[in-house]
């Protein structure tokens, strides 16, 4: 198999779904309406509602909803060959992520920018609502705090020191066009080609100028406080900016491994299926786990519904936006793919996925995506050693998107809870960031055995975050029943998504029970009681509604605003 046919397949693929079945969604089933007044113009405070123009939006989301996810997944979920991963992808994120991200942004916007787990508050009730933001505050905290760690390392002598420039770079060149565009009313357009000159001169300093001789305990406290500055600030000073220019760093990228693609027509060098490799996990649900971000993650609708929700010019942005977003990163996550099985000979290949445990650690997750994008790049003419460090920075700076914006999210749900439990001083968003901080220091800095936290813990995260998108999937369902709208289309995916991700979670028990890993099955078993009494509550909310008739705007929170 060539893998141009794959990629063909997967661009026509995707125009169709956008072109017919998201416009459909978005009309039919939700009907986005372009003269509804969105949270962002109702509530405008220039810190955090802010109306934005839609291609800066869309790359604020993307870069936030993308970071190191649909690269990492993918890379390591080749192992069980590539037509399984392939085909999620591309199902996936059709008649699932798409449905997913696009839901739950409009549940949102139509209910006054509030989060997902704070709107089941109003949906299910207040119990429901707590145990859904304590369920989130764990995640995002076992998230942010493990990338605050993988970026150190990443950052480090023995990884990718010459990341280091660029990645820093891009903080001021962000705050560069944040002051630019909002305060001295350059225009967008020439702010973001200095911007991007800039961007691409600091990779070429340093590729030639690699920061060593760094403790990885000095990144780690310095992007702890990156985290914590950068969740406070308006977000049109840094977050906003900033996420803008790397989605045009990962756009460009994709661009050009895709146009390498098209140039070298490689053949596939690996099967497609494998159950070769010593240690290998089954394929289901194990496959549907391991590739989250591309096909879809729970993450999506924390950034759907925490921070763009909130600068959602007009309604009808959400369809580019949520569903158009998810496309694009499934098409990341396909070439990540694409890369991994045929940008490396076939002799390559088997070595590498030659085991579980030697495609599980970083430098393998990294080495096969960083080899075969390399070589795509290098059929355009780039050298192979500049295209290699280009794809380095373009990855180390994702993973800086994903932990700015998760921290903020962090950050907004500590408020709510705050709010829920009545406990003011989280409701002030500077001792909200503390707290949100204090929580991903402890999975970054906090060793058990000399492993960090996070790490220790990192196993259940790719369950705990499809648990997220079940019960994103049906809170969306509720509040569309609520409406009076169909729900086919969140329901069924939501009954998929929660028993493969139910089915995971016991099996991990019992593998951790008879392991003796009594941390891991701890958590393990809260999170799954957590996510049961959830579902129980929800489905109570079904039966205590049925019958009921449409939701009132005064009920719902709809009304225009």
């Amino acid at each position: 198999m060539n893998a141009l046919t794959i990629a063909l397949i997967t661009l026509a693929a995707y125009i169709a779904a956008y072109m017919l079945y998201a416009r459909f969604i978005g009309r039919k089933v939700l009907g986005l309406d372009p003269r509804r007044r969105t949270p962002a113009r109702a509530f405008e405070d220039g810190v955090d509602f802010v109306p934005t123009s839609p291609i800066v939006l869309f790359g604020h989301h993307f870069a936030s909803i993308a970071g190191l996810g649909p690269i990492l997944g993918p890379a390591i979920a080749v192992i069980w060959g590539w037509l399984p991963a392939v085909l999620w992808i591309l199902f996936g994120s059709i008649l699932i992520g798409g449905i997913h991200d696009l839901s739950s942004l409009f549940v949102s916007l139509r209910n006054r920018g509030r989060s997902i787990g704070d709107v089941t508050r109003s949906l299910v009730g207040r119990r429901a609502h707590i145990l859904f933001l304590v369920l989130i505050f764990f995640t995002l905290s076992l998230c942010m705090g493990t990338f605050v760690r993988v970026i150190a390392t990443m950052f480090s002598d023995t990884f990718y020191p010459e990341s280091v420039i660029p990645v820093l770079a891009l903080i001021g060149l962000a705050v560069m066009v944040g002051l630019l565009v909002y305060r001295r009313g350059v225009r967008l357009a020439p702010a973001t080609l200095i911007a991007l000159a800039l961007m691409f001169l600091s990779i070429w300093i340093g590729l030639r100028n690699p920061v060593t001789g760094v403790s990885t305990p000095f990144w780690v406290y310095l992007l702890i406080v990156y985290a914590f500055v950068a969740s406070v600030l308006p977000v049109w000073l840094l977050l906003q900016p900033r996420d803008y220019l790397n989605a045009y760093q990962l756009v460009i990228g994709m661009v050009l491994m895709y146009i390498g693609l098209f140039i070298a027509r490689p053949e596939i060098s690996a099967p497609a299926v494998n159950h070769t490799s010593t240690g290998l996990p089954s394929l289901f649900p194990f496959l549907f786990i391991t590739i989250a971000c591309g096909a879809i993650s729970g993450f999506h609708s924390l950034v759907a519904t925490g921070t763009t929700s909130k600068q959602l010019r007009r309604e009808t942005h959400a369809l580019p936006i949520g569903y158009g977003g998810m496309l694009a990163e499934g098409l990341l996550a396909m070439i990540v793919v694409l890369a991994c099985v045929s940008g490396v000979s076939r002799a390559e290949w088997f070595e590498h996925y030659a085991s579980w445990q030697s495609a599980a650690g970083l430098p393998a997750k990294m080495d096969a995506f960083v080899k075969g994008a390399g070589n795509f790049l290098s059929s355009v003419g780039i050298p192979v050693r500049i295209a290699r460090s280009f794809i380095v920075v373009m990855a180390v700076g994702f993973a800086m998107t994903t932990l700015d914006s998760g921290t903020r999210l962090l950050r907004y749900n500590l408020e709510e809870l705050g709010d829920g439990l009545n406990i003011k001083p989280l409701r002030n968003r500077f001792i909200a960031a503390l707290a949100a901080v204090a929580g991903i220091g402890y999975f970054s800095l906090m060793t058990v055995d000399g492993r960090p936290v996070g790490l220790l813990l990192w196993e259940l995260f790719g369950t705990t975050n499809q648990i997220l998108a079940s019960l994103g999937l049906l809170t969306v369902s509720l509040f569309l029943y609520r409406l009076g709208k169909p729900i086919v289309y969140t329901l069924v995916p939501m009954a998929g998504m929660l028993i493969m991700t139910v089915t995971a979670m016991t099996i991990r028990l019992k593998t951790n029970y008879a392991a003796g890993h009594w941390p891991l099955l701890a958590v393990g078993a809260v999170i799954l009681l957590l996510v049961l009494w959830l579902v129980i509550e929800s489905f109570i909310a079904f039966a205590r509604h049925r019958g009921r008739g449409a939701l009132s705007e005064e009920e719902t929170g709809e009304q225009a605003v």
